[in-house]
């Protein structure tokens, strides 16, 4: 039974009626005190809370009854009711222990994918929890490792990935936070829809709209041609948000009204659009601080956050090194046609105690650097010594770039590195940590000639 409280009898009748065409069965009720007497006699699977009653208009007497909810029914999960304009009172909702909220006037579609979610994720609580192995239908394609700090990530996205929950993927720099959110798509209802990846850090404010929303042709001097936006690229499908926590305050204004409604307006068109999505994103940032620094919207976070998952530094989960070194070797292999390539002994002790500051991502540039300009069949960690550069000497080379701009220390490390491995494009790509098209595009960028 889903339990709705609400002292507007049209919200009730409304809501009850467009439950109960969907299949669930339906209480409504008016008043906090009528809210309590159903909680007690009975545990609803999901309840819809307005935050303001006819005694209040502060949200306070919402926020008490949460409290009271919670009290007997701690599990239930409860999805807030409030107006726009009374988001910060919602937030406080999330605080307290609210599932979501949702402002009104709300959209239909939006709400009963909310409430799904809710059920789906309140029901798979309940049931025992399933370890994750590589023969039991979940695809972990392309990630590598069995130890317990990546085992209790997989075991999360197993259980919610089937759901349309939104997720937030923390973790430094390097750990693979992409490659979980693309393990989220792969195992949800929507695998065979698009999964459309952002770099919100990438987008400049004046671009941010044209990027996401599409515009029409026209809609500013720059417009020659309608674009489509990565938000109806993603319809019916995933998007995903990386580097939210770069992303400018204005915009996240802006973003967060799309994750609310569900719509958008394509610029030069002001005709809302719907879209359904599911959103992960991935920060390595401390949103949580960001909050209270005021440089990241709080009801943004609550939104974006339904789930987190934390992926560990490459150092937390040493015992996955070696699983990992071996992949590199036998990928890059297999991709540039060499012959097969060992690691000593002795190598993979080396690689299993360095720092790692830039964990997986530094690991990998390691061994494929290694690998191309050794060409030995044969590596040990006498080659990885010769080819690794400690944290200290990256700083090193950093203090002698001070003073330059990003486009000129770009285009420095290019052309130092093209010095280096004597113009082979492979190679350059490897060392840089860029694919070839990705270095391809710098070098026109750059105008720099070289013969492949």
């Amino acid at each position: 039974m889903i339990l709705i409280i609400d002292d507007d009898s049209a919200i009730r009748s409304s809501l009850s009626f467009m439950l109960k065409r969907a299949g669930y069965d339906t209480q409504a009720v008016a008043t906090p005190r009528e809210a309590i007497e159903v909680v007690r006699a009975m545990a609803p699977r999901l309840i819809l809370m307005d935050m303001n009653f006819t005694l209040s208009t502060n949200g306070e007497e919402g926020l008490t009854l949460l409290k009271q909810v919670k009290i007997f029914r701690p599990d239930t999960p409860v999805i807030l009711m409030t107006a726009w304009g009374s988001i910060q009172l919602a937030v406080q909702g999330m605080q307290a222990g609210a599932f979501d909220f949702i402002t009104k006037p709300w959209n239909n579609a939006a709400l009963m994918q909310r409430i799904e979610t809710a059920l789906e994720l309140a029901d798979e609580a309940t049931r025992k929890e399933v370890v994750v192995t590589d023969n039991d239908g979940f695809d972990r394609s392309f990630i590598v490792g069995k130890s317990k700090g990546l085992m209790d990530v997989l075991n999360t996205i197993k259980r919610i990935a089937k759901t349309n929950a939104s997720v937030l993927i923390t973790g430094e720099s390097g750990t693979g936070k992409e490659l979980i959110a693309e393990a989220v798509h792969r195992n949800s209802p929507r695998s065979k829809k698009p999964f459309v990846k952002v770099n919100l850090g990438g987008i400049s404010q004046s671009l941010f709209e044209s990027e996401m929303f599409g515009h029409k042709k026209g809609a500013f001097t720059d417009a020659t041609s309608d674009r489509v936006g990565r938000f109806e690229l993603a319809d019916k499908g995933t998007i995903f948000l990386d580097e939210i926590g770069d992303l400018d305050l204005s915009c996240q204004v802006k973003l967060l009204r799309v994750l609310q409604e569900q719509t958008f307006e394509v610029l030069g068109d002001s005709r809302p659009r719907k879209v359904d999505i599911r959103v992960v994103s991935a920060t390595n940032s401390d949103l949580p601080q960001m909050v209270q620094e005021r440089s990241f919207r709080e009801d943004l976070f609550y939104r974006i956050n339904l789930i987190t998952v934390h992926l560990p530094a490459l150092r937390e989960r040493r015992e996955d090194i070696p699983l990992l070194a071996r992949h590199f070797v036998q990928t890059l292999c297999s991709a540039q046609g060499l012959p097969h390539v060992e690691l000593t002994a002795d190598a993979i002790a080396y690689l299993s105690a360095l720092p790692y500051q830039g964990n997986i991502r530094e690991l990998k540039n390691l061994v494929e650097r290694t690998l191309l300009v050794c060409g030995k069949p044969v590596l040990t960690a006498e080659d990885f010594k010769a080819h690794y550069q400690s944290p200290i000497e990256a700083r090193q080379t950093t203090s002698e770039l001070t003073g330059m701009t990003l486009d000129e220390i770009e285009k420095q490390t290019i052309l130092q590195t093209l010095q280096k491995y004597g113009n082979n494009i492979s190679q350059v790509a490897t060392a840089l940590g860029i694919s070839r098209a990705a270095l391809y595009r710098r070098l026109e960028k750059f105008d720099i000639s070289i013969n492949d």
